[in-house]
Order: structure tokens, then C-alpha cells, then sequence
């Protein structure tokens, strides 16, 4: 069992928490800390202080006084408005970990919750009430209203949620799961819908897949270095030690592993005319190796993110105060996504140029044209080279910075805004178009290998080879293709060609 204390949350604890279901707890000392930062908003209201999402309005009607007997109300009203998300809800998963995270927030005592809030939140979890949640209607800033909203709603016995595979109303999956809706205090509300978790969630899982398919690019370029007879000098630890990027030093360092004893290599080492290889093969480090460095970006930035309050107001028992600020605002997770996104479909552009040379005879150093017998009888992977480009251009355009596109909201009270969840989704998508790139690299490399028997490939290559093949046969004459692809997609999804290093 994981205990949240709200501040030593890793991505990996989240992974466990939203794909594996682990079980969950709250930490005493965040016990301590959210009865004291509640008991100071209960001081400070019972001294008649006015304070924003307290006793006022929200956003533009911050300056609307709201009397006491109106203050549940307002907590419930907040949530029923704000939550007007559309488009296809968000996985299992990525609600799971808005979930977790949201919680965590909560646990770290600057949102003035009671505990039974938090431990709630925790129960949905442990019992499976998973909130059903739009994934269109953020703009990042307040945070991640309206996703949260539909979040809170199901605490409130409101809303929906998918419980046992079923989907229902959010009252019904709470009753089913033997828990108790919250009846929420002041405060209560806009605590639970300030802030970026949804952002983070859907980042957050698709950067460990980020991770995960860096590592596979390499396996994937290194078994078409071999298909093409090309060289690994350009991997030696002198080039990469005079310029030191960790991101380039951790590929090479991974491809002189997976390129060690070959076959192939020793025998063209003495009589190739070829002085040095094209980009796509001689600069896979630095290419590879910068999209690995906007991940490092990434991880950093999430990791802080995952383990900050990030409401408004911000409660400070320690001082008795209630701060209103901009914590919620997701610019610097949004930021990183950007820069993720644009280093992951760089991953996939180089991949497509080494599919390129694999299937076009004028640049493959003698395989048959699109790695198939009796070409023109035959088209080969010809098509798949095709499949591979489409991604590609769809990456380019998903590349395009969300976080400098503000518009703004609230009567122009909220007047730039982050659009983290845009930029969250669209990195997630070229995760996935990616992961489709490089199995067609990984299927047209090993295809190629095919045409160098009996030589064997590198220790590491032929690991993968071998993996390849228990998925797909190899392609001796024209046969439906997309099976193939999805297959081997799916296998690198779940990390079978993720050969750490």
C-alpha cells in the first residue's frame, strides 16, 4: 500500500496507483497537516473574513459576497457549472491518477479540506469508483476546472462513474462501493477543482511510455543499422565524451551495447567503400539523444508538479492565512509538454527516413526493392513506408506549441491561460503514433536482416530479431499487413523491445 503524504509522490507510485491498481493510504502527518490548514479556515470565517472561494463568488464574480446559510450551496453550484467537459472520457487509468493526484495535493495542508475529503478521494480508488471524466473543456488555467469538476462530482454523489465495468450514475457507483458521498463545507469545492492534475495525469503516464519508446527507438536503429551493412564508429565513447549532453551520451552508450558482436558488422569492416553513413544512421545519438533530454525536461518538471499545491486559495496555518495566487496555472507543465511532444515525434521523423533507406534499393545498399522477392509482382512494404509518413505528418502538426495559443476566459478576469490539457492530449497522441512508426521500423529491419543470413546480427539485435519474429513471420510474398503492425505496436507499447540502458 502506497502512503500519500503530498509531497514524495514519484511517477512511478502513480503508474502502480493508475495501471496496477495498487492500494492506497493517507499518511498521519498529512492527517495533521489538513485538520490544522481546515481548522484555520474555520478561525478565519468565524472571524467574518472575506475570503475568495469562501464566501465570494468564482472567477469574474469574485467580488459577489455570498452570505452564510449560502455556502454549501455555492460549493455544490461550483461543481455542477463547471462541469461541461466533452469529447470521449478519459481511460481507467488517467482517471485513476487524477484521482491520486488530486488527493496528494490535498494531503500536502494548504487547501483547508477535512481528512475525510482526502480519504475518500482514496476509497474511490481503492474500491474502483472511477469518475467518468470528458477529456475536451481545459484550458489549464484555473487549473483543470471542468475535468475536476466531473471528478468532484461523483465524491458529491452526483455526476458518473464507471463502477465494476459498468457505467453509471455517480450515486449509485458510491452506494455500490459501500462509501458515503460528501456533504461539502466552504472551501470544499474549489479545493478540489484548482489545479492541473488532469494535465499531469495524462502527462504523466504518457511520459513513462515517452521513456519507455526512447529506448525502444534505439533497438529499432540499431536493427536497421545492421539491415543496411552500417557502421557503429560514430557511437565510439571519444566522439560523445567532447560533448558531454547526457541524452546523446545514454544512446550511444546503448547502441555500443546492442551492436556488440556481429556478425554482420565484421564482415564488411576490411572492403567497404563507404566512409561514413547517412544522418539518419551516423547522428542517431544526437538526435535520439535530444528527444531523450526534452523527456529529462519533462520527468523534472512533473515530478515537482506532482507534489505542489496547486489550489486557490492557498491556506497557511503556520502564519493563520488564506493567499490567493496562481499556483493552479499549468504554464510550466504545459511548457514541457510542448517540448516533449516535439522531441518524441522527432523520434518517430528519423525513424521514417531510416524506413526510407531500409525499402528503397537506390539507398539500401543492395536489399531487393521494399524487402520483398519478385518486386513488382510483389509491392513488399512499399505501403508501409506510406503508413509510416502519414504518422509522421500528423506528429508535425500535433508538434505545434499548445502553451502559446492563450485565450481568454472568465469575462477576461482569467486572461492567459496555460492550455496544458491541449498540450497533455496531443503529446499522448504522438506517443501513440509514434509507437506505430517505430514498429514498422522494427518490421522492415528485421525484414532486411532476412537478405543477410547466415550472418547473425549484434547480441542485441538479434534479442530482438528473435522477439519480432514470435509475433510476425517474415514477408515472402504480399499478404495484409495491418495485423503485422498491430501486433508489433502493441509489443512495443508494453515494453517487449524496451532493452534498458
Amino acid at each position: 500500500m502506497i502512503a500519500l503524504d503530498g509531497n514524495n509522490l514519484t511517477l512511478e507510485n502513480l503508474a502502480a496507483i493508475a495501471r496496477d491498481e495498487e492500494k492506497m493510504s493517507l499518511d498521519e502527518a498529512a492527517l495533521e497537516r489538513a485538520n490544522a490548514s481546515r481548522k484555520t479556515i474555520e478561525t478565519l470565517m468565524a472571524d467574518g473574513r472575506t475570503i475568495y472561494g469562501v464566501n465570494t463568488g468564482f472567477g469574474k464574480l469574485a467580488d459577489v459576497v455570498i452570505q452564510p446559510e449560502q455556502l454549501k450551496q455555492l460549493q455544490i453550484n461550483l461543481l455542477r457549472s463547471h462541469s461541461c467537459g466533452v469529447g470521449e472520457p478519459l481511460s481507467t487509468a488517467e482517471t485513476r491518477a487524477m484521482l491520486c493526484l488530486r488527493a496528494n495535493v490535498l494531503a500536502k495542508g494548504f487547501s483547508g479540506v477535512r481528512p475525510i475529503v482526502i480519504e475518500t478521494l482514496l476509497e474511490m480508488l481503492n474500491r474502483g469508483v472511477h469518475p467518468v471524466i470528458p477529456s475536451r473543456g481545459s484550458v489549464g488555467a484555473s487549473g483543470d476546472l471542468a475535468p475536476l469538476a466531473h471528478l468532484a462530482c461523483v465524491l458529491i454523489g452526483e455526476g458518473e462513474a464507471f463502477f465494476e465495468q459498468q457505467r453509471m450514475g455517480g450515486g449509485e457507483a458510491m452506494k455500490r462501493a459501500g462509501l458515503t458521498p460528501i456533504e461539502l463545507q466552504a472551501k470544499e469545492g474549489v479545493a478540489l477543482i484548482n489545479g492541473t492534475q488532469a494535465m499531469c495525469a495524462v502527462g504523466g503516464l504518457a511520459v513513462l511510455d515517452a521513456e519507455q519508446l526512447a529506448r525502444t527507438a534505439d533497438v529499432a536503429s540499431a536493427m536497421t543499422l545492421e539491415a543496411l551493412r552500417g557502421t557503429p564508429a560514430a557511437f565510439r565513447h571519444l566522439l560523445h565524451e567532447i560533448r558531454p549532453h547526457r541524452g546523446q551520451s545514454e544512446v550511444a552508450a546503448h547502441l555500443r551495447e546492442l551492436l556488440a558482436e556481429s556478425e554482420i558488422r565484421e564482415s564488411h569492416r576490411e572492403n567497404d567503400p563507404r566512409v561514413q553513413d547517412a544522418y539518419s544512421l551516423r547522428c542517431i545519438p544526437q538526435v535520439h539523444g535530444a528527444a531523450r533530454d526534452t523527456l529529462h525536461e519533462l520527468r523534472r518538471v512533473l515530478t515537482i508538479e506532482l507534489n505542489s499545491a496547486t489550489d486557490n486559495p492557498l491556506v497557511f496555518p503556520d502564519t493563520n492565512e488564506v493567499i490567493s495566487g496562481g499556483n493552479f496555472h499549468g504554464e510550466p507543465v504545459a511548457m514541457a509538454l510542448d517540448y516533449a511532444a516535439i522531441g518524441v515525434s522527432e523520434l518517430g521523423a528519423i525513424s521514417e527516413r531510416r524506413i526510407e533507406r531500409l525499402v528503397n534499393p537506390d539507398l539500401s545498399g543492395g536489399l531487393p526493392a521494399f524487402l520483398i522477392a519478385e518486386a513488382g509482382m510483389n509491392s513488399g512494404l512499399m505501403m508501409a513506408q506510406v503508413t509510416a509518413t502519414a504518422l509522421c505528418a500528423e506528429n508535425k502538426i500535433l508538434s505545434h506549441p499548445a502553451s502559446i495559443d492563450s485565450l481568454p476566459t472568465s469575462a477576461n478576469r482569467e486572461d492567459h491561460v496555460s492550455m496544458g490539457m491541449t498540450a497533455a492530449l496531443k503529446f499522448k497522441q504522438i506517443v501513440r503514433n509514434t509507437e506505430q512508426i517505430l514498429a514498422i521500423e522494427l518490421m522492415c529491419a528485421a525484414q532486411g536482416l532476412e537478405y543477410l543470413k547466415p550472418l547473425r546480427p549484434a547480441r542485441g539485435v538479434e534479442l530482438a530479431y528473435q522477439k519480432l519474429r514470435h509475433l510476425v513471420a517474415p514477408l515472402k510474398a504480399d499478404r495484409v499487413l495491418a495485423p503485422d503492425i498491430s501486433k508489433i505496436a502493441a509489443a512495443v507499447a508494453a515494453g517487449a523491445f524496451d532493452f534498458k540502458s
